[in-house]
């Protein structure tokens, strides 16, 4: 593949040293609040009809250097940092939606967005169905007067299905609708998906952008209107906004995204295919591999494969007993971090879903997702093999 922008981008994403006294790094604004240089011009401020700061609830010049930073990952126009990823899914999903909207969304998503979408927003009025997004046709037969929303992850949590998303977006366009999309699993170093024509990315800034599992914060990068409303209406009611030392440790771990995400992608081509050849594993999801039914759709679509890999082994017990016996990977429900990290999707962050729902989703008892490091791949494939010899 091509030379990623990224490589550049992300080391010099955010910078405005003359903003900040000629400091490269951004500063730390430890500060609740700012004070106004006189009432009219406060008056403004306070409710975003001019630039500026006045609470920090509504923003910051660390957050501020950090959305400006996202906006150059991802090509959008505005964004907004949030305390986490949910909070980042939540607010979209409260701005965009009313009660009585409907919103369609891809059947494998991250477990917890699905319960946001049943247990909270269904509750207050809203509707939705979930389609096997693998077949666009599955939205374009779901839609109804009613719907709003296109909810997409791609790759997703955690059966790393893909969607078209191209023609995702081309099915909205046709219905006035807007394109959701989780696009933490690929990252903007693996996938623009504003480029092909997305309207709203989301990101658990967690995960690969942080990079080091000492964070937790989200975002949304999208149009100047939503964000601006996302910013002003929703978020300054809901109140989850990033705190300054979390946007300033985000803005470090982007940095070196471009580089971790190299090492990220590499190790996982070579973590699959000995995944695929082990006799004690029945089946691997992996977009970089030519076995994953839409592996050419990935070529079409992203830069690079990722780092996450999912793959089966006999059943509950013996998923367990491979995560048990694991010395270097790290037993852990999170991703994207420098260390490899592992977890039995059945009995931990998908273990509220019943078995029927599980199966609906794709989630045998036996699946386990893996998020390669950027460890030396050899050692990384022999604390796989052993683990896999105790199954």
């Amino acid at each position: 593949m091509s030379e990623n922008p990224l490589h550049t981008i992300a080391v010099h994403a955010g910078e405005d040293p003359p903003s900040y006294q000629g400091s490269l790094s951004v500063p730390i604004y430890q500060s609740a609040l700012f004070a106004f240089p006189n009432a009219e011009e406060g008056a403004l401020i306070q409710d975003g009809g001019k630039p500026g700061y006045s609470y920090g609830r509504k923003g910051n010049p660390t957050q501020s250097a950090l959305e400006k930073a996202l906006c150059e990952l991802e090509d959008g126009e505005s964004a907004l940092s949030f305390a986490s990823g949910m909070a980042a899914i939540t607010a979209t999903c409260m701005t965009l939606l009313e009660p009585g909207d409907h919103i369609v969304a891809a059947d494998s998503l991250y477990a917890t967005t699905h319960s946001l979408l049943d247990k909270i927003l269904v509750p207050l009025g809203m509707k939705v169905t979930y389609v096997d997004g693998t077949c666009p046709e599955n939205f374009a037969s779901a839609i109804c007067n009613q719907t709003k929303v296109l909810y997409i992850e791609s790759p997703a949590n955690p059966t790393l299905k893909l969607i078209d998303i191209e023609a995702v977006v081309r099915l909205a366009r046709e219905n006035d609708l807007k394109v959701v999309i989780d696009n933490t699993f690929a990252t903007p170093f693996n996938q623009r998906p504003i480029k092909l024509g997305v309207d709203l990315v989301i990101h658990s800034a967690s995960k690969y952008l942080g990079g080091h599992g000492d964070l937790l914060a989200g975002a949304v990068i999208g149009p100047q209107d939503i964000l601006h409303k996302l910013r002003w209406h929703t978020n300054k009611i809901l109140g989850g906004i990033i705190a300054p030392n979390t946007a300033w440790l985000v803005l470090r771990g982007i940095r070196t995204l471009a580089l971790r995400m190299e090492r990220h992608n590499a190790n996982a081509l070579e973590v699959a295919p000995f995944l695929e050849s082990h006799p004690k594993v029945k089946r691997v999801y992996y977009p970089g591999l030519n076995s994953h039914p839409q592996h050419e759709l990935a070529k079409k679509q992203m830069r690079g494969f990722g780092g996450m890999i999912a793959f089966e082994v006999q059943g509950m017990d013996e998923g367990r007993r491979l995560v048990n016996n694991l010395r270097l990977c790290t037993l852990a429900v999170s991703l994207g971090n420098v260390e490899t990290l592992i977890q039995h999707a059945a009995s931990m962050t998908f273990a509220a879903l019943t078995p029927e729902q599980r199966k609906t989703r794709g989630i045998s008892d036996g699946l386990l997702r893996l998020s390669v490091g950027i460890e030396r791949v050899e050692d990384i494939i022999a604390d796989l093999e052993c683990g896999l010899g105790t199954v």
